[in-house]
């Protein structure tokens, strides 16, 4: 017996030295931390249970018969953060370079069955070379297997993926389907063709960075939804995310302690919005007055700045939060914005997130390169994913709400449960100056008369009042009581139950 004792613990010795020391250095030489290393810090402590640790590869050519170390480059099973059930796998860069094998695959797969099984999250540490030539086929299968159970597990559980090395060709799909990517700098990045690949085929000359790196896909492509500066920040950052989010589609999200007051009232909110309509003001402010102890937590920070994103809590719940930002092209809608937007509230729909839309927003953003962009598309893209949505929706206005650009801010038209507007909102087809110049186009020559037109108009429409006489606006509030009347109309809508029509699915203009 003491023999197949020792025997155990000398293969799970050498299981947890992966590649070896030689490879474990030159990985923390890079500024890396091992696969196991990386789970200790996302996970709770000595919760970690580890599933396949002495499984190994099956390939026979190209000498691969002689190595065949245990775990086969990736580590996967299952633990829990902050005492919440998740699943995790962390591809080992020190053996074959984490590159996917069938058996590799495989792992991946089963912890992937068994968190849609049991309702838990997905958490990928990715670091690896990409397909296994060795293996040809069967590694591009491994793939694909692991594709497909990111889609039947899309909605079902959130699935987060950390970005912590290489990843390229196949490798990024898997990433690319899960709820969230996050990167870390300098050491990570994702492309489907390597620089060499780029030169060759279009004799363009860029870097690693350049063409993938976390600044790429943070602020231009929108892949990546935050980066952080090492391994141990992201890590940190992932366990924050997840307490915002509930670990299934069947479940609400976790409800934390809060040492806030409801009723709490901001009153330097009365003066945040400025006297002069084209006056910028930073909409974060109100994000975090309206939050428990001013917590918010942003997604795609860098991309798209003229939208928020991101996720808060009202009395301990979770609440999504979808806000233009005036500071950044006044607020207006785009193509990266409304994507941005259309994304976030799908995800928040998914999985019974409550949305709060905070609304200052002057139109869709003119141009040519917008229209052949297919802004129109796009902007449809947010449009719909309001108006699917079925979880508790409350909208605040507090300035400019023009054109079509008001009904896609979940409006009442588009089943908006409370839809209140600040006494500084202007709620109307478009801004005084151009409404009046379409209005009486016979008196442009006439500067005085179309000054009181336009003086006239604002009168009329630059107020909430209007929409709030045919009962599109539910209430007119003090933006000092905002935090108070936003978690009260939350709290009303514990219970909602909508349930849209039946279908296979949706059509969504992609």
């Amino acid at each position: 017996m003491k023999d197949i004792l020792q025997e155990l613990e000398h293969r799970r010795t050498e299981a947890r030295q992966g590649g070896g020391e030689r490879r474990i250095e030159a990985q923390h030489r890079k500024g890396k931390l091992t696969a196991r290393e990386r789970i200790e810090l996302l996970l709770d402590d000595d919760s970690f249970e580890e599933f396949d640790m002495f499984k190994t590869h099956r390939c026979t050519d190209f000498g691969m018969e002689a190595e065949r170390p245990a775990g086969d480059g990736v580590v996967t099973g299952w633990g829990t953060i902050n005492g919440r059930m998740v699943y995790v796998f962390s591809q080992d860069f020190t053996v074959f370079g984490g590159s996917l094998s069938e058996t590799h695959a495989e792992k991946i797969c089963k912890i992937m069955d068994m968190a849609v099984q049991n309702g838990a999250p997905v958490i990928g540490l990715n670091d690896s070379g990409g397909a296994r030539i060795q293996e040809g086929v069967a590694s591009l299968a491994g793939y694909a297997e692991v594709f497909q159970r990111n889609i039947m597990a899309s909605g079902v559980v959130p699935q987060i993926s950390v970005i912590m090395g290489p990843c390229a060709g196949g490798a990024v799909y898997s990433p690319a389907m899960t709820d969230f990517i996050f990167m870390v700098r300098d050491t990570s990045y994702m492309f489907v063709t390597g620089p060499d690949v780029v030169k060759t085929v279009t004799n363009e000359h860029v870097t690693a960075e350049e063409l993938g790196g976390a600044s790429t896909h943070t602020k231009k492509s929108s892949v990546a939804d935050g980066a952080f500066d090492n391994d141990v920040e992201a890590l940190t950052e992932v366990r924050r995310l997840v307490d915002f989010l509930p670990l299934n589609n069947r479940e609400k999200p976790p409800v934390r302690p809060f040492f806030d007051q409801t009723d709490r009232a901001e009153r330097s909110l009365d003066t945040l919005i400025p006297d002069n309509p084209n006056q910028p003001y930073d909409m974060k402010e109100l994000i975090v007055k309206t939050a428990d102890e001013g917590d918010f937590y942003e997604i795609q920070e860098d991309y798209a700045k003229n939208m928020i994103t991101g996720f808060i809590r009202l009395e301990g719940q979770t609440v999504g939060v979808v806000a233009n930002q005036p500071m950044i092209l006044a607020g207006c809608l785009d193509i990266d914005s409304s994507r941005k937007a259309a994304r976030f509230v799908r995800f928040c729909d998914a999985f019974e997130i409550p949305i709060l839309t905070l609304v200052d927003v002057p139109g869709f953003l003119p141009g040519t390169s917008q229209e052949y962009g297919g802004v129109i598309k796009h902007g449809a893209k947010l449009l719909f994913a309001y108006g699917e949505a079925t979880v508790p929706k409350v909208t605040v206005i507090t300035r400019k709400a023009y054109g079509g650009a008001y009904d896609v801010m979940a409006s009442k038209h588009l089943r908006g449960d409370f839809n209140y507007a600040w006494p500084t909102a202007e709620i109307a087809v478009m801004g005084a100056k151009g409404a009046t110049e379409i209005l009486y186009r016979s008196e442009l020559g006439e500067p005085e008369k179309i000054a009181a037109r336009t003086a006239d108009y604002e009168n009329r429409f630059a107020n909430p009042f209007v929409a709030a006489e045919k009962g599109f606006i539910d209430e007119v509030i003090m933006p000092q009581s905002t935090r108070k009347r936003v978690a009260r109309a939350f709290a009303s809508l514990r219970n909602k139950k909508v349930t849209n029509p039946w279908k296979k699915h949706d059509n969504i203009p992609l």
